[in-house]
């Protein structure tokens, strides 16, 4: 559950940097330049005014009511003129959850269509009165999530096909937040979610302890020569703070090459001057969800750590490596300017809290959290590239389609397609940022934590889902996937992903065998991953809301795919087949939301 944040009217405008939202892009390495078109604020906030008055005058399709206020929260300008601005609804005043929605607009800035997260009526019946205080609904959501409750605010909860009065609280413990959502009225729980997204599955976690499993992470030589690089120019005084070339002995890439600060002659911090900013920091053990509170890395050599955990600096150059370098892939691929596109930094803490087996996404500080393993399972920090892909996509989503799990148990586990699209789409350009990194120490793959030394070799793989008996990973699409947990439910938009991009059969990549099946004994051309990804980048930014589910994903690929190469084009129908080849298809369509 994410609580609502809106940036104000200068929005961020993400813009494609060419029809094909790749303009030619090869993921390997850095393009040469960019072809993208500019909007100003001004031309922003016209495509805003437009949108929103739209959305009034065509209620009966987006859904919108008297008492509605529309703020837009990204405004997206397509090279081929189509305007696209998703709106964050208050009713009366109070935040609708589940009431988010996207106007789609032509160039002349005529309605084109919506696409809404909630299909029904969203404000609660004019007799509807809360029976509960704001203290009593803290004190509800404060023993529910075990912790410290903040304010109550009012809210309606348009999720799940409700239309209920309710208050929304963050509770904190020394683990993180949650959001509870109180019903008004009843004092029901209405859902109780943690804030952080969690690399690995509670329930995973506790079986990899009761099994006695122990991980064997694959590092990089942390005997390779340091990279040549200089300090500074030489010849001219220079002015400090200034940008300079430092290098980083990882855990799992061996030595690599990172922008740092040089703040005085001789002394360096690791954070990123090119990138916003992008800084690392140590936690030194704390569960702190404020970046501010970590320590920063300071030194006089700019080498960051020495390839072995002995060196505390070694885990936050895997941690620094994996941030730039998916801040890069998404600037180089898609124009996006940072994880939120709004041009700030990234930020990453690590050593984070008490022999913690995981590594988080959290909303509530804008960073990554990587713990140092749990001493048993996991003996080294979880810094892996693609892990960080991962966690920072879901920041990506988050400043997006919002996707939500549907709901989640006492132990801390999600469930639901919306929640299980967004680790399918964290598993997806996480292994993007692996393709794009190119790194000869971790060898780009459609395989998921395989750094990680676990005995099947990886966590969780794209081409064949099912073959991760550790979480349970499905291949195809049921009826019951939607009881289905997160992590297991997303190898159905994962696999459709892979087929679209590689097809099925067997096939070798890299040195990696792919086998990937078919639910209907279909055979699958895939269209490249290029174009591949460009489609769930597109859908995921456009046509994704937050409860988007693998058949509205679907949906939204189509739609991608038809703005991007037409809808009589290979990539069109090929969207078609790859979806169909995991079962999910127009006819199988539920009737009704759970």
């Amino acid at each position: 559950m994410r609580k609502p944040h809106i940036r104000s009217v200068a929005v961020a405008v993400a813009v494609a940097t060419a029809a094909t939202g790749l303009a030619g892009t090869a993921f390997a390495g850095p393009t040469t330049g960019e072809a993208r078109s500019v909007a100003s604020v001004t031309d922003s906030a016209a495509v805003v005014t437009a949108a929103r008055t739209a959305a009034f005058a065509h209620a009966s399709a987006t859904g919108v009511s008297t008492g509605d206020e529309l703020r837009a929260q990204d405004v997206m300008l397509d090279p081929e003129g189509a305007r696209h601005v998703r709106f964050e609804r208050t009713h009366n005043g109070m935040p609708v959850l589940g009431g988010d929605l996207v106007v789609h607009l032509d160039h002349k800035l005529a309605y084109t269509g919506v696409t809404r997260a909630a299909g029904q009526t969203v404000k609660p019946a004019a007799a509807t009165k809360a029976k509960l205080t704001a203290g009593q609904a803290a004190a509800k959501a404060a023993r529910a999530a075990k912790g410290e409750a903040g304010t109550a605010q009012l809210v309606v909860d348009a999720r799940d096909g409700a239309s209920a009065l309710a208050y929304q609280v963050t509770v904190t413990d020394q683990d993180g937040t949650n959001t509870v959502v109180v019903d008004a009225v009843t004092g029901k729980v209405r859902s109780n979610t943690p804030d952080s997204d969690q690399f690995l599955s509670p329930k995973l976690v506790k079986s990899l302890q009761k099994s006695g499993v122990t991980a064997t992470p694959s590092t990089g030589d942390a005997h390779a020569a340091a990279l040549s690089r200089a300090d500074a120019p030489t010849g001219a005084r220079t002015a400090f703070p200034s940008a300079a070339n430092g290098t980083g002995k990882t855990l799992y890439v061996g030595s690599v090459g990172l922008t740092t600060t040089q703040t005085s002659r001789g002394h360096y911090q690791l954070a990123d001057p090119s990138r916003y900013g992008t800084e690392v920091r140590d936690a030194k053990g704390k569960s702190t969800e404020s970046f501010n509170a970590g320590t920063k890395f300071t030194g006089t050599s700019n080498v960051w750590g020495n390839g072995a955990t002995s060196n505390r600096a070694s885990a936050a150059a895997d941690a620094q490596y994996g941030i730039t370098k998916t801040l890069d892939f998404y600037k180089k691929t898609f124009g996006r300017k940072g994880i939120a596109d709004n041009s700030k930094a990234a930020h990453g803490l690590v050593h984070w809290g008490n022999k913690v087996a995981n590594a988080f996404w959290d909303p509530t500080c804008n960073c990554m959290l990587y713990g140092d393993g749990d001493g048993q399972t996991f003996k080294k920090p979880l810094v892996v590239l693609d892990v960080t892909g991962h966690e920072l996509t879901h920041g990506v989503v988050d400043s997006t389609a919002k996707l939500e799990p549907t709901y989640v148990d006492a132990d801390g586990n999600q469930y639901g397609e919306p929640g299980a699209l967004n680790e399918s789409l964290a598993d997806i350009f996480g292994s993007n940022v692996e393709f794009y990194a190119n790194n000869k120490q971790d060898t780009p793959d459609y395989l998921i934590g395989e750094k990680l030394g676990l005995a099947q070799k990886f966590l969780r793989r794209l081409d064949h889902p099912s073959l991760d008996k550790l979480e349970g990973t499905i291949d195809y699409w049921t009826p019951d996937t939607y009881y289905t947990e997160v992590h297991a439910g997303s190898g159905v938009s994962s696999h459709a992903y892979y087929l679209l991009a590689e097809g099925s059969g067997k096939k070798t990549i890299n040195g990696v065998a792919y086998n990937s099946p078919t639910y209907n004994k279909s055979t699958v051309k895939g269209i490249s991953r290029t174009k591949a990804t460009a489609i769930f980048y597109r859908a995921l930014t456009r046509y994704m809301v937050s409860t988007t589910d693998f058949h509205g994903a679907r949906l939204a690929t189509l739609q991608a795919a038809k703005d991007l190469y037409g809808a009589n084009s290979t990539e069109y129908k090929t969207v078609n087949q790859a979806w169909a080849a995991v079962n999910v298809t127009a006819a199988n369509t539920p009737a009704a939301k759970h």
